[in-house]
């Protein structure tokens, strides 16, 4: 996968070009970004592309990477052409109950427990934050999958060192545990309760059970977060897992940093991942801290829902509430 192409894409001058027309555009209607539907952000020279990429991501390698987009040219209209681009591809849903639709990935430089997120204890006692605070910091990410079709990043601004994105193909590694150990592979496919913690505004308990692997009409999926399993086993009416989840779980971990790549994204770089079939991960980073704050690392995240995405089993609905094909589904409940 890391020296196939299929998955390398870079804008033309005359892509460039057309971003800022349609930046122009927007700007003269003057509408917030927020406020943007994919025909105040016209890029009918991109249509091709954009295709190329959906079906990248939902029937190939669920992987794309787009270079050259010259962020430091768009000013204060940066999030106006990220997130024009995001509605060009497909759906933005919130990332929050607070209905956020773009989401900064930085280091705050403060005590992320008290932002949000959990401080959590593993079975050994040793103590970790959840992804959702990690984002705020400057640690790792450990592999896992978003609650969305795909997850798109722009790269504003690099670290110092580190930050490097790690990549997994869920499937690859679905197959190497299912030739190394089938009785582990088969137990996830079993549900496993996972923590909400506290995302949703209300309305829903607060755990619910879901396999780690799925598949419908020969379509996969996976759905992984190990952080939210350890969570669930904090709780009082989750019930106990066994010892042989655990060994699967870190089967699943293992194979997953055994079988990945690595990639540094670059200012003007676009990741998008199919979190269906990818896991993604992140190391540590050091960042510029004797900077100001606008020359930080920083990354904006979209969550996409797909008009091309794939049909969910029937016991994702839990989670991700439509599991029809094409469907406007994942992201955060509002109500």
């Amino acid at each position: 996968m890391e020296q196939d192409p299929r998955w390398r894409f870079a804008l033309s001058r005359d892509d460039i070009a057309e971003i800022h027309g349609a930046l122009d555009h927007v700007r003269q209607s003057g509408l917030a970004w927020d406020k943007m539907t994919k025909f105040d952000f016209p890029l009918p020279g991109l249509a091709d592309k954009f295709a190329e990429m959906a079906d990248e991501l939902e029937n190939g390698s669920g992987l794309a990477n787009v270079s050259g987009l010259p962020v430091a040219e768009f000013g204060d209209g940066l999030r106006h052409v990220w997130y024009g681009i995001g509605l060009n591809l497909g759906q933005p849903v919130f990332q929050d109950f607070h209905a956020q639709l773009m989401r900064d990935i930085q280091d705050e430089a403060v005590d992320t427990d008290s932002l949000e997120g959990h401080k959590l204890t593993t079975r050994d006692g040793e103590k970790f934050q959840s992804s959702k605070a990690r984002t705020l910091s400057n640690g790792i990410l450990r592999f896992h999958t978003d609650r969305t079709d795909v997850v798109a990043l722009l790269c504003v601004r690099q670290a110092k060192a580190g930050g490097v994105s790690r990549i997994a193909s869920s499937v690859t590694v679905h197959n190497e545990m299912l030739r190394r150990d089938p009785e582990l592979a088969a137990l996830m496919y079993e549900p496993l309760h996972r923590a909400r913690l506290g995302e949703e505004r209300g309305g829903e308990l607060l755990s619910y059970a879901l396999p780690v692997f799925g598949q419908l009409k020969g379509r996969f999926t996976s759905h992984y977060s190990r952080t939210y399993v350890e969570a669930a086993q904090e709780m009082l009416d989750v019930p106990r897992m066994e010892d042989h989840h655990w060994r699967a779980l870190d089967l699943l971990a293992e194979l997953a940093d055994e079988l990945c790549f690595e990639m540094t994204m670059q200012p003007g770089d676009m990741q998008f991942i199919n979190n269906h079939v990818i896991y993604h991960a992140r190391t540590a980073y050091e960042d510029h801290l004797d900077a100001n704050a606008d020359q930080r690392r920083l990354l904006h995240r979209l969550w996409l829902a797909m008009p091309n995405s794939r049909a969910l089993p029937a016991d994702h609905e839990v989670l991700w509430r439509n599991v029809a094909a094409g469907a406007v589904r994942g992201g955060i409940g509002q109500t």
